[in-house]
């Protein structure tokens, strides 16, 4: 088994239960990044999707271009956009839920961003990624993410302002 110099292990070369253990501590921030993308009630289904991909792609991870968080938050998004894509209109009467906790103003504004500016609101604001991860998970340079998070928040300011009534 190939072990790089900052002791990442080539992931090729482990077994489910040591892929289990190297996952776990990303587990959480894939299930933000699943929900906050899609919505509660398909969250699991794309991190079992994301975690089923990763593990089929393991060999082609490499510590040296980027974290494993990164990795599989990069693989987490891929595997949400497919899922919206896939996405069926609900059935007559069902609602799907949006995630706990999130002010339906604010919700309602984040989906005005466009589908880039919402992935860097969401890896920044809602997973608590730094601007590096945020760039790989999109793919990116950290300056298409700063410049992207920029054009977000000027695009929601106006949505967002809390008018005082006085200028009825």
């Amino acid at each position: 088994m190939t072990t790089y110099a900052d002791g990442q292990r080539d992931l090729a070369a482990i077994d489910a239960d040591a892929f289990g253990a190297w996952v776990a501590p990303h587990l959480r921030a894939m299930g933000l990044l699943a929900a906050r993308l899609t919505s509660l009630d398909e969250r699991d289904d794309v991190v079992q999707e994301a975690l089923t991909r990763a593990w089929s792609r393991r060999s082609t991870f490499d510590a040296r271009r980027g974290t494993p968080s990164a990795w599989l938050l990069a693989i987490t998004a891929d595997q949400a956009r497919r899922t919206r894509t896939r996405r069926r209109r609900p059935a007559v009467g069902v609602v799907p839920t949006e995630p706990a906790g999130v002010d339906p103003d604010l919700d309602a504004a984040l989906r005005q961003l466009t589908d880039r500016q919402r992935l860097a609101v969401d890896c920044i604001y809602f997973v608590g990624l730094s601007v590096a991860e945020t760039a790989a998970v999109m793919g990116c340079a950290e300056g298409t993410v700063k410049s992207t998070l920029s054009d977000a928040r000027h695009r929601l300011r106006p949505l967002l302002e809390v008018r005082d009534g006085s200028d009825r």
